[in-house]
């Protein structure tokens, strides 16, 4: 006899003659699949308690979603023997780290509601009386009880229900149905063999005991199917990305009304009235006005490299603009580039460092994409620095430099002043600021000491929270900062300016106002539009077990804007405009920069200033002050085995010959001299 119990809301229909004519052709429908379709007989609708529903018989094999663990061991309870599906509640891609995400916490969750409730779930696991299997891969939408017993009746229940309270409890609107007879059963018993052999690991007496997040994720379900299996593949749900991005747009949509909206009272109930929804409106409308005043000041760009899209403060950003667009863009760059020209001091050398920075600040809105994969995947977050520091002589243009850039990226320039510089501040300002970088104006060296240094080292921000769109941070120094720590450098990509203007010339200068008040955003548009089809690659290489290095993304960039430059601008292209790679930023050869010039011109100049001990193979180098050492020092590559004693700097000889191209060997003049 078959049983329909039926509840749910009406909806309206929706047409598509409201729609506009372009949203009419951005729908593409696809020939439909067939279904599965299961006709039933409508025999009438009865009231009666889960217990009742469930009960008499021995046997339960069941699929649901969200669950009540509490619930669940209440029910398996009935049964003589029971076996459970868990699907996972959340809209989620399947990726291996959500998978093994999912299955620690419904293992933790399953082990503590047991120990609560005082249940051994250990020995039914173990007697082969209980099963739970959960879930590694899409499973079915189905919620379905199979029930049987040993006197051959059998029953299917199925409709919206999960095995929760609130859903079999009566508290809330559900469509549940059943079916008895062999037939349903045995056609559904087909369908649920499937699932459980295609998308769920079982839960084993080892896993219930000892898996977790940390040390025994060998325990996991997972993991002791690919034991058995030897191999497994593991395909993610490329078509959830819609809904994962839908469902985290209606968490953040509710995250913003969530101050808006009246608190419930003791009870946990919440009566609306029409002036309460008109003074949500209002609380909405007010803290709509204020993020938009926010976003000129702290801006929100989002790259999304698996779905070609980017989003500045809200809005989809147009990638495709017009030729003549890019080329006034690409033009205006240019001019300001051969600004550079008047300057005094080594202005090729700063034409290419200023080039290779505003290739990483072009580059860094994709970092944190780049560094959430590298963690799920074991691999160096080194390749994708999310922080960079431009400091040098004063009168440099190195502000101006940076307003430039990032008015070319989002139309705007923002940068806060050193002194709101800390590390609590910081942080809190990524977490506000999205993928634009933040900009900190002409710290002092005391300040970078005391908050940068600190901030730079701790390079795990974003990982645990898995943010994806947090910014990089820019520093602007002058000159007093000057020794740079190892583990900043490794970090960091730095653009040390040796070269400026005279005050009378800084005045005179109007390059920089025309520039950035005539440049657009075209440039950049059309570089993201480029770079989102390379990042997207980028991200599938890095979950290759089988790639020997990082990705080099900040190579790719420099390929792509070189391309830009060469398509749209007049020849001869400067010079500065080329390919780069990961090793122009951080090679020893490039960190050790300063370290290198130092030594070469005190060898040239005084030759006096350095001891030799062929026997020890050591070489010595008075630097003049402690201070002086220490910056040396920093910039030197551990295989020259370097230290400090007071003013000298210490280095294995060999290793020096080699790392500063010098041959380190004295004249009998230099002998002679010393005496």
């Amino acid at each position: 006899m078959d049983k329909w119990f039926f509840g749910g809301e009406t909806m309206e229909n929706l047409s598509l003659f409201d729609m506009t004519e372009s949203g009419q052709q951005q729908i593409n429908i696809q020939p439909s699949a067939s279904l599965d379709v299961v006709k039933m007989i409508f025999d009438g609708a009865e009231s009666c308690t889960w217990q009742e529903l469930f009960s008499g018989f021995d046997t339960l094999h069941a699929i649901t979603y969200s669950s009540g663990i509490d619930f669940v061991y209440q029910l398996i309870d009935l049964f003589e023997q029971a076996e459970i599906l868990f699907g996972c509640d959340e809209v989620i891609s399947y990726s291996l780290q959500e998978v093994m995400a999912y299955q620690c916490k419904m293992v933790e969750r399953m082990r503590d509601t047991a120990s609560k409730m005082k249940l051994d779930l250990v020995s039914r696991i173990e007697n082969g009386s209980l099963r739970f299997f959960v879930a590694r891969s899409v499973l079915s939408h189905e919620k379905l009880y199979l029930l049987s017993s040993q006197d051959g009746r059998k029953r299917v229940i199925m409709g919206s229900a999960n095995l929760s309270r609130s859903a079999f409890g009566g508290y809330q609107r559900e469509n549940i149905c059943y079916v008895d007879g062999d037939a349903a059963y045995d056609w559904y018993w087909d369908c649920y063999c499937q699932l459980r052999e295609d998308c769920t690991d079982q839960i084993a007496k080892e896993t219930l005991l000892f898996a977790d997040d940390g040390t025994n994720l060998e325990e996991l379900p997972i993991a002791r199917t690919v034991k058995v299996k030897k191999a497994l593949v593991l395909q993610p749900a490329e078509e959830a990305k819609e809904e994962v991005r839908f469902v985290l747009d209606v968490k953040n949509l509710a995250g913003k009304f969530a101050s808006s909206v009246p608190k419930p009272d003791k009870k946990g109930k919440l009566i609306l009235s029409p002036d309460k929804i008109k003074s949500i409106r209002r609380q909405v409308v007010a803290a709509q006005t204020q993020e938009k005043e926010l976003q000129s000041e702290y801006p929100q760009l989002e790259v999304f490299p698996d779905e070609m899209m980017v989003r500045l403060n809200g809005v989809n950003l147009d990638l495709h603009p017009s030729a003549t667009e890019i080329q006034k863009d690409v033009s205006l760059f240019l001019k300001y580039m051969d600004g550079y020209e008047k300057f005094h001091g080594n202005v090729t050398g700063m034409q290419r460092r200023y080039f290779e920075f505003a290739n990483w600040f072009f580059c860094s809105p994709f970092m944190a994409c780049m560094r959430d994969m590298a963690v799920r995947y074991n691999q160096n977050l080194l390749p994708y620095p999310v922080f960079g520091l431009v400091y040098g002589q004063s009168k440099a243009g190195k502000t101006s430099f940076l307003e430039t850039l990032l008015k070319m990226m989002i139309g705007q320039k923002t940068k806060i002043s050193a002194p709101e510089f800390t590390r609590s501040s910081i942080e809190g300002l990524k977490r506000t600021v999205k993928g634009a970088p933040i900009i900190v104006d002409d710290l002092t060296n005391t300040r970078f000491n005391q908050h940068a240094i600190e901030t730079i080292k701790n390079d795990d921000f974003g990982v645990a929270d898995k943010l994806l769109h947090y910014p990089a941070v820019v520093i602007s120094a002058n000159e007093d900062v000057k020794a740079v720590a190892p583990e900043v450098i490794r970090r960091t990509v730095i653009c040390r300016v040796q070269a400026g203007l005279t005050n009378t010339e800084v005045m005179r200068s109007s390059v920089v106002r025309t520039v950035q008040k005539e440049v657009g955003t075209a440039l950049y548009r059309e570089y993201l539009r480029r770079m989102l089809g390379i990042v997207s690659e980028l991200l599938e290489e890095m979950k290759s077990d089988e790639s020997e290095s990082a990705p080099d993304i900040l190579a790719e960039s420099s390929r792509v804007l070189e391309e830009i430059f060469r398509e749209y601008a007049e020849a001869p292209w400067p010079n500065y405009i080329c390919q780069l790679t990961l090793e122009d930023y951080f090679s020893e050869k490039v960190t050790g920069s300063y370290a290198i010039k130092t030594i070469r011109n005190a060898w040239n100049t005084s030759r006096s200033s350095f001891e030799l001990s062929e026997r020890n193979n050591e070489i010595r180098y008075n630097a003049g002050a402690p201070w002086e050492a220490d910056r040396i020092l920093k910039e030197l590559p551990e295989t020259l085995e370097p230290h400090k004693s007071r003013e000298w700097v210490v280095m294995n000889l060999d290793e020096a010959r080699s790392f500063f191209d010098i041959p380190f060997k004295k004249s009998w003049l230099d002998r002679l001299q010393k005496r």
